[in-house]
């Protein structure tokens, strides 16, 4: 089947889906929604997967863009989610999505804050860390080794860092994504190339264990989608429609970092946190020029906004922890935008390293402690009217954790296929492809080049190298209904709001492309 997302494709099967009964509705379209309804629809179970709002629109796309071995959570003891990690970054790089996912350097800089002995530890993680990697089978070829590298080379990759006292950097490498909207979006084309109707803008406004209240958000209309197991994956939001599901939410924030505000950084870094044992602030080169840093850890009281803001104290935070490696100190003016997202992290009350499969009651968050210290081990929770929730993890874990929701709602179906499925795009590319748009579409990116062949004007850039083309693409084939999905979630141009407004002319042309 046809793997092309689009507002006419959209209108057709919402028809379908208010007079079908389906195996499986999966409620949010986040990386982990997404995935078990590629994970289902391959199986064969045919699929509705609804979501408020649009692909990755929650914590999904606020993400570090780390696929990562689990290293930190080596740290705290966590063998079980380390090993997971491992095992689910081999099949990224390798099987799902190489073409999205990649190795990438990083250098914790051995400044006098961090003494001998903690480089040694660290050190010896990173080794641990390298040992996963071998056992989750990733060849050494896709993913470096650690070593230590001297002063002189750690400035080479890194110029910003202060040179004085730095006796010189750990080098070690994990795995990246390019941009996490844009996975999503590859799962979500991937499932409906399976069958699966993958509906955007559309509500679910109560869940039952066979299926569902919606609305569609576009026209108000409201009807019932049918289905013989229902999956709740809306992350931060579950226990908005599970009300047994009680999480404690924490959020991230990152900055964006003007182009060239770290100089020529050709590595991302890990700034330790002063007073933390494992904790680093993470600094990222983006291919547009931009720098992500991050990333806070903090409680989140009250209500659960759709899109979480900023807060300056941690903008400010951020820059003082970036400040203690850096020879010169950043300023707010560095900083051209920043985003938070929120985590649903889980009760860690069960040390085991199992994934639970319980009632509900245990998703009850503990009430004390920093979350920084929960567990990012996901659960998969059943309540009383049968509907099945999936929450906590993280994005590189996105397909174990909806291959465990699928198991746990359809245990009668056939087993997963989704550890070796490729994802749209992760066919050979052409010779004489241009590399931006190869590390973004991979074998598609042929397809966009031919369109700008066809029509010279869509080659014009439009912001960060980004072409008229693929916002065009983007409404014909990844599902964009608006504006916002083609500047914030297709395309991470949103993230700077100069940017935006001189973008938003030509996003408003490409709808008109549908």
């Amino acid at each position: 089947m046809n793997s092309s997302l689009n507002a006419a494709r959209r209108l057709w099967e919402l028809g379908e889906a208010r007079t079908d009964v389906v195996d499986v509705l999966v409620v949010g379209l986040g990386a982990t929604g997404a995935g078990a309804a590629l994970d289902a629809a391959s199986r064969g179970l045919s699929v509705a997967a609804v979501d408020a709002h649009d692909l990755a629109f929650g914590t999904s796309r606020w993400s570090s863009k780390l696929i990562h071995g689990g290293l930190r959570y080596l740290a705290s003891g966590q063998v079980g989610v380390a090993r997971e990690s491992a095992v689910e970054r081999d099949a990224l790089l390798r099987f799902t999505a190489p073409h999205l996912v990649s190795a990438h350097p990083y250098l914790l800089p051995l400044t006098p804050a961090v003494p001998r002995a903690r480089a040694a530890t660290v050190m010896a993680g990173y080794r641990l860390g390298d040992a996963l990697r071998a056992a989750a089978g990733t060849p050494r070829r896709l993913l470096p080794g650690p070593t230590r590298l001297g002063a002189e080379r750690a400035l080479t990759l890194a110029p910003a860092l202060r040179a004085d006292g730095l006796r010189g950097a750990l080098l070690s490498w994990d795995g990246r994504v390019v941009d996490d909207a844009r996975l999503v979006v590859a799962l979500a084309r991937t499932a409906a190339a399976h069958g699966a109707r993958i509906l955007t803008r559309c509500r679910a406004l109560t869940l039952a264990g066979d299926g569902a209240r919606v609305r569609d958000e576009l026209t108000g209309e409201e009807f019932d989608i049918r289905a013989r197991a229902v999956i709740n994956a809306t992350g931060v939001w579950a226990g908005g429609l599970t009300p047994s599901v009680a999480l404690r939410p924490s959020r991230g924030t990152h900055l964006v970092l003007r182009p060239g505000a770290l100089g020529a950084l050709r590595a991302g870094l890990h700034v330790p946190i002063p007073g933390e044992r494992a904790r680093f602030a993470l600094v990222l080169p983006q291919a547009d020029g931009r720098v992500y840093a991050g990333l806070t850890d903090e409680p989140l009281d009250g209500p659960i906004p759709d899109v979480p803001e900023a807060p300056e104290s941690d903008v400010a935070f951020l820059l003082e922890v970036l400040g203690t490696a850096l020879d010169r100190p950043l300023s707010r003016a560095d900083v051209a935008g920043a985003f938070a997202g929120l985590r649903p992290l889980v009760d860690t009350t069960d040390t085991t390293d199992t994934t639970d499969t319980t009632d509900t009651t245990g998703a009850r968050a503990s009430a004390g402690g920093p979350t920084a210290d929960l567990s990012r081990r996901h659960a998969v929770l059943r309540s009383p009217d049968g509907v099945v929730t999936v929450v906590g993890g993280k994005l590189t874990t996105y397909r174990r954790m909806a291959e465990d929701a699928v198991d746990a709602a359809c245990p009668h179906a056939r087993a997963s296929r989704t550890a070796r499925l490729p994802l749209v795009g992760a066919g050979p590319v052409r010779p004489g492809t241009p590399g931006r748009l190869a590390r973004r579409y991979g074998s598609e990116a042929w397809a966009l080049r031919e369109l700008m062949r066809a029509d010279p004007a869509l080659a014009e850039p439009v912001a960060l190298g980004i072409t008229r083309a693929e916002l065009v693409w983007a409404v014909r084939h990844e599902g964009a209904l608006d504006t916002a999905d083609l500047l914030d979630r297709r395309t991470r141009i949103g993230l700077v709001p100069e940017d935006r407004a001189a973008a938003l002319p030509a996003a408003e042309a490409a709808l008109a492309y549908s």
